[in-house]
Formats: structure tokens, sequence, C-alpha cells
């Protein structure tokens, strides 16, 4: 039974061995959340030990009280992973925000930001409530990640002058400027420090299974703070005052500027709720456990902001690397997230002294690290494969020089731009023609909508006058617009001394732009389309040039003409190998019906089928047909081919002829050998009138007399073949094997004919013959 969206969500392993005794004779069952605290009691560990230095290096970058990051970091923990729709993703403050929680600190102050965080978090949790935010993800990703990449640079520049031991000087333009001085100016014991830390995070890595156990972040502030205690002890540390429930802050309101405040508060919301949610779809990537609830984790997500800024912490979101840590070292259930936040509680009241040690140039090494890890070059490759790079650098540079909801907004526009750019531009080109007598060719694909008016009638004005021009529309979606402004040039060309040839491929969007409203359809040809589908009206055909009438040509020649056009290009790849000689696995007997087409009903290609047709699809008797034996000679010793198919049709004429000649109904106009070449399928209606099996099949499923005939002729040739010399060895050893088809051209199905009766091989059919069956009985 499927859980309601806000019932607790417990994952369980498959792995759970019973309890001892088979059950709990005290009738006591431990709740969910203590199910599993053998795993997740260890792994709320490891996610303590890498939060603690993260969250305290992000207070100091958002210039906030550097405690405010340690009550987010376990108000994220308890709130967020009591009541948030993702179980194993961990909360706290992310580096994510840090742009924006410093300007709003610069500008409000500490208490107004508390404010807006708590706003902000009441803004989130009617978003979940208003079951808003799978709507959130529609967000171009290459968007989300040059947003992380700028928040990357800015951090990088604000903190080299904290490595440097020197003060940021505020925006990131003015932090690039100020670096120079900053180089020159540099503070030798806080530069070896921050860089010692850049090189143990880096080289992590690379060190034995066993040492990396131990968080690399927090091994990289213990090192540092240890090498500044025992050669540095006068270096800038980090200050406050009184332990973690000394931190508490009330908010406070703004003194005026409230739109400002306004916009600071939907800023945060949005950007905390898209990367929280982001976090979430990509922690469910990583584990088989129960899919996020994305509204949920908005709810939980603004909760934790509300008691966050109302007791004096930075925002919280989702934070990717704590999650991944998280399910990493083995989490079952949420118990884990809340753990971790009731440890950075209990350190935070114990052993506040502790972090008074760490040197403010240790933790800029740490965020410099953290900073260099949002720029992914993986990123930038992709967008750049995907032609989106130019999207992916707009975004980084806006972020950085401008600010975060600014870049954001002007990078989403500019992917909005590119998208319409893409979807809505059609493709038009004209082709003069190689030889004097051919025709232009003018090819128009895409989307074609009144956008692409200016560039239609720009390439439809370059064709010269008085000639013959075939306009090829291989459209995905047309609106009225711009079939009106190409039937319109043709007339004005056609009445000009010139011949315009529209031919559509692949949908009817040309003619449906005329009656009804636009949509979007596939552009996707047939693979073998009828000629008439597409081959303009022969009055058209009958123009010549100057507007004289000419004859006509070839309706073949003109399917050449299009297959030279359209076709070639992609067939030769895939006749390359057959040039030299073929290699069919099937011989296959067809009437030679001209809408039966053996390579489309069975999705074959060149080299695939040997095809064998005559009048019926029979196979004589050895001795009586020429071609036949010498086909399946061919077939059965030269190519050793491993199957025979004999495939009949509905509505045949061979069939028809048989049952009215039997009737006395024959007219005999087709002549002397049209009536001997019957006389092979003369035993098939014989066998009809005995009742065969096929035939109470047929007509069980509602198929008519001559179509019944048609499948019991099938089943006659398939005996015949194994009777036949060359044929029946090889049926008999297993060599080859015999298959009996039945193509019904009104349902375009396929049937399978056996000598005890039919299959419907298209699972729908064989449906809703099963439903007709039990209606009727």
């Amino acid at each position: 039974m499927p859980q309601p969206p806000h019932a607790p969500i417990h994952t369980v392993p498959s792995h759970s061995p019973p309890r001892a005794g088979g059950n709990n004779r005290s009738g006591f069952r431990r709740p969910g959340f203590l199910s599993h605290l053998g795993a997740d009691v260890p792994a709320s560990l490891v996610v303590f030990l890498v939060a603690l230095p993260l969250s305290l290096g992000i207070a100091a970058a958002s210039g906030a009280p550097v405690m405010a990051g340690l009550i987010a970091a376990a108000v994220g923990g308890i709130v967020a992973g009591s009541l948030g729709g993702s179980p194993l993703q961990v909360s706290g403050p992310a580096a994510g925000l840090t742009v924006v929680v410093a300007g709003i600190v610069q500008e409000f102050g500490w208490q107004v930001t508390c404010a807006i965080t708590a706003a902000a978090g009441l803004v989130q949790l009617l978003l979940g409530i208003s079951r808003v935010g799978r709507a959130a993800l529609a967000v171009s990703p290459v968007v989300v990640k040059a947003m992380l990449a700028g928040i990357g640079v800015t951090i990088i520049l604000q903190q080299l002058h904290v490595l440097l031991g020197s003060q940021a000087a505020g925006p990131a333009l003015e932090n690039l400027e100020a670096l120079p001085a900053a180089i020159t100016g540099v503070e030798l014991h806080a530069a070896l420090l921050g860089l010692t830390v850049v090189v143990i995070l880096l080289g992590w890595k690379y060190l034995p299974a066993a040492v990396r156990r131990v968080p690399g972040p927090l091994a990289a502030v213990a090192a540092g703070t240890a090498l500044s205690a025992a050669f540095a002890p006068n270096v800038e540390r980090i200050s406050f005052t009184g332990s973690i429930l000394d931190a508490v802050t009330l908010p406070q309101l703004p003194e005026g500027s409230w739109r400002a405040a306004a916009f600071a508060v939907l800023t945060m919301a949005l950007i905390a709720s898209i990367e929280s949610l982001l976090s979430a779809v990509a922690v469910d990537k990583m584990q088989n456990g129960p899919r996020t609830n994305l509204n949920r984790e908005l709810v939980g997500q603004g909760a934790a902001n509300i008691v966050s800024g109302s007791l004096g912490g930075l925002p919280v979101t989702g934070v990717i690397v704590r999650s991944a840590t998280n399910v990493e070292a083995g989490a079952v259930s949420r118990a884990s997230a809340v753990l971790h936040g009731i440890w950075v509680v209990a350190f935070s009241a114990l052993f506040a002294g502790l972090i008074q040690l760490i040197p403010l140039s240790v933790l800029a090494g740490l965020l410099v690290v953290i900073g260099a890890r949002l720029i992914k070059v993986a990123d930038i490759r992709t967008s750049l494969r995907t032609g989106e790079l130019p999207i992916y650098a707009v975004t980084l540079l806006c972020v950085v020089f401008l600010n975060l909801l600014e870049g954001v907004m002007i990078g989403l526009a500019f992917a909005a731009a590119s998208v319409l750019w893409r979807v809505l531009r059609a493709t038009v080109h004209a082709q003069a023609p190689v030889l004097p007598s051919g025709s232009w060719r003018v090819g128009i694909e895409g989307s074609c909508s009144f956008f692409a008016l200016p560039r239609l009638n720009r390439v439809l004005h370059s064709v010269p006058a008085g000639k013959h021009v075939l306009v090829e529309l291989n459209a995905d979606y047309v609106d009225h617009a711009f079939r009106e402004a190409l039937l319109a040039w043709q007339r004005q060309y056609q009445a000009a001394g010139g011949t315009v040839v529209l031919e559509h491929h692949g949908n009817t969007l040309f003619r449906d732009a005329a009656d009804q409203a636009p949509k979007r359809q596939e552009s996707q040809e047939l693979p073998l389309p009828p000629r008439t589908s597409w081959q303009p009206a022969q009055d058209e055909l009958a123009v010549g040039i100057a507007g004289q009438s000419t004859r006509p040509p070839s309706p073949v020649l003109l399917g050449i003409n299009k297959y030279h056009r359209r076709f070639a290009d992609k067939v030769r790849p895939l006749v390359q190998d057959l040039a030299e000689g073929q290699n069919p696995d099937t011989l296959f007997v067809a009437c030679v019906d001209s809408r039966v087409n053996p390579n489309l009903i069975t999705s074959s290609g060149p080299g695939d089928l040997l095809t064998l047709r005559n009048i019926g699809n029979v196979v004589c008797h050895d001795g009586q047909d020429a071609s036949i034996d010498s086909a399946l000679a061919f077939a059965l010793k030269g190519l050793e081919v491993d199957s025979i198919v004999i495939c009949g049709h509905s509505n045949c004429g061979a069939m028809k002829a048989l049952m009215e000649d039997a009737e006395g109904k024959g007219s005999g106009a087709l002549g002397a050998g049209f009536d001997a070449w019957l006389d092979h399928a003369r035993p098939s209606y014989d066998r009809l009138l005995g009742h065969h099996p096929v035939a109470a099949a047929a007509a069980a499923a509602g198929y008519s007399a001559v179509d019944q005939l048609g499948m019991v002729n099938v089943a006659v040739q398939l005996a015949k073949l194994e009777s036949h010399p060359l044929a029946g060895p090889a049926l008999a050893y297993g060599r080859v094997q015999a298959t009996g088809l039945f193509y019904d051209i009104a349902t375009a199905r396929v049937v399978l004919v056996r000598q005890e009766g039919i299959e419907f091989l298209d699972p729908e059919q064989a449906a809703d013959m099963s439903r007709a069956r039990a209606q009727a009985g």
C-alpha cells in the first residue's frame, strides 16, 4: 500500500535478520527511527565531522557570527532531517548562499538577516504546501551549474585575501583589483597555514583507505590548527564569546527598505529551494531507497529556515557534500541526519573553546578548495558539446560581477532565448540545379512559424524567375501564416511563368494548417510511403517551365529522383558491405500484389530477404515450374538460408478468381495462362470446402470467405514444401524452418498461419479478439 504524502518514510534493508525467537513476546515494537541505529549512528558521526568545519567556514565567509553556522547545522539536521521529504539528505549552511547572505548582512545587519531567513523559510513552507516542488526543477541545468561555478569563483576571490592574511575587499571586482596588493603584503604564517590546508585536502584522496576514514576537511583543519599552535601562535583566529546557547539571537525587522528586504527574502527562498531540490534529486540517484517527496522536502526546508532564522542561524539548504557523505557512510534512515544535528549541539555546547583555536586562514584554505570544487571542468566540457557554453559563461560572469539573483535571472533569460531560437528556427535554403535542365530545390525543415517568414521570403525571392522549383517541406510544426506565405509565393511565381511543386514529407501539417490550430508533430516518414502520398498531381507535372503542356515524367523516375535527393546517401553505408555478395537468411515467397511489401512488414533491409513473388504466393510441385525450383535450389543450396516464409494477404485477386471460377462466374478475361497458373492453387479451395482447421479459425475470427481461402492457401503451400525434394529434407532435419504469414491490408497487421489454425502476432489485436469472443460467448 502506498504511503500518504506526509507519512514518515523508513527504509528497511533487505538483509535485516529476523529477531531471535521469531516474534516479540512482549508486544513492544521499537519505533522506526530506532530500528537502524546500528547503521545510522556511525554514519551520523562521520557527517558531523564533515559538517563541523564546513559550517564554521561558511559562517566566516558570510560575514555572520561563527556560531550561526553551527546553529544552522544543528537545525538543518534536526528539523529538516525530521520533516523533509528526502530521508538521506543532510541539510545545513551551504556555500551556494554565501554570496547572498554576505550581501544581506552588509546591507541590513545580522539581526535583520535572521528575520529575512525566517521569512524565506515561510515562503518555502508555502511553496511546499502549494505543491509546486517539481516546478522548481524547471531550471536549465547549465544555469544551475554556472551559478555554482560563479559562487565558487566569488568564494575564491574573497577567501584568497583571508588566506594571505588580509581582509576581503567586498564585491568580486574589488577583491580582484585588490589581490595584487594582498599578495605583496602577504602575512607569511597565515599563508603557509592556508596553503597547508589546501595541500592536505587536494592530496587526501591519494592516501591509504585506512587514513581516509577520517574526513578530509576535519583532518586538514585539525592539522592547520595544530601547526598554528606550535609555530604561529599570533595568527588571527576565530573569536566569539559563550557557547552555542549564548549565540542565540532574536531576529529584528528592518527599519524601512521593505522593498529591498522583500527582494532579499524571495532571493534567499528561491536559491535555497532550488539548491535543496537539486541536491535531493542527486541523492536519489545515489541510493535505491525511497524517492524524495519534493513538496514535503520544501516544507521541511522551510520549517528549518524559520527555526534557524528565529534562533540566529544561517539559512539552511540541502547540502550535496554532506548528503553524499551520509549515503557513502551507510546511513539507512533519516535518523542519521537528525543525530548529526544533535552531535553539533552537544559539541558546540561542551567544546566551544576548541573552536576558537582555529586560525581564519585555515578556514580560508578550506573554503578556497570548496569554491574550486564548485567549478567542474566536466560541466564546462558538457556545455561546450551541447552548444550551451555561451549560457554558462554569461551566467557565471553575471553571478560573479553583478549578484547571484541577477546572474541567475539573466542566465535563465538567455537559456530561454536559446531554446526559442532552436525550437522556433526553421532552416530554409535554396539550391541551384546541377544541370541546366534541372530543377531548383528549396529545402524547408524545422518549426515553420511566422518567426521564419523573413528568412523564408529572402530565400524564396533569391530563386530566379521562370524556373521549375521543387519545394521540399519537412516540418514538425506549421502555422497558418507560414502556409499562406508559401502558397502566396507559389501563386506569384507561377503567374510569372515558373512552376512550383510542393512536396511535404512525413506528416499532413501543411494541409492541416489551413483548417485547425497548429500543433507539433513528429517530422518522420514511413519507411516506404506510397508515391500518391507525396507526388504532385499529374496536372501539376504536365506543366512545363514556360507554362506549356508537356508529357508528365514517369512516376518511377520521379520516385528515383526523390530517392537520390533524400535517401541514397543514407542507404549507401547500409549496402557497401553487400556490394560483393549477399547473405540473406530467408526465402520470402509472396504474392505479386503491389500492396504487399515484404521488407516493410518484416522490418528488414537490403540483403535480408531473398524474395520470390508470383500470383497467389504458391509453391509448385517438383518439375511443375522451373522458376520456383531454381529459386528453391539457389536459396537452399547456394545461399543456405535458414528460413522459408509463405505470405498471403487479404482481398487477394487470385483467391477471388478461384472462388468465381468454382462458382461458374469466371470470365476467362485474363487468358488461358492465368487459368493454368491457378491450377497450382485449386487444391487450396478444395481444402477450404473440406473444413480445413485454418478456415475454421479464420471464420471464428471474423475473416471473409476470400481471406479464409487466402489463409488456407498459405497452409497448403507449407504442406507442399514438406513434400518437395529440395525443401522437404531440410525441413525434416531442422536445417530450415518454414513459416506461414497472412498480411491483413486493412489493419496493417500480420497473422501467423499454422496447419492447425492461426495466431495473432500483434498483442493488441489478440486482446481485441479475445474480448470479442468473450462478448459473443
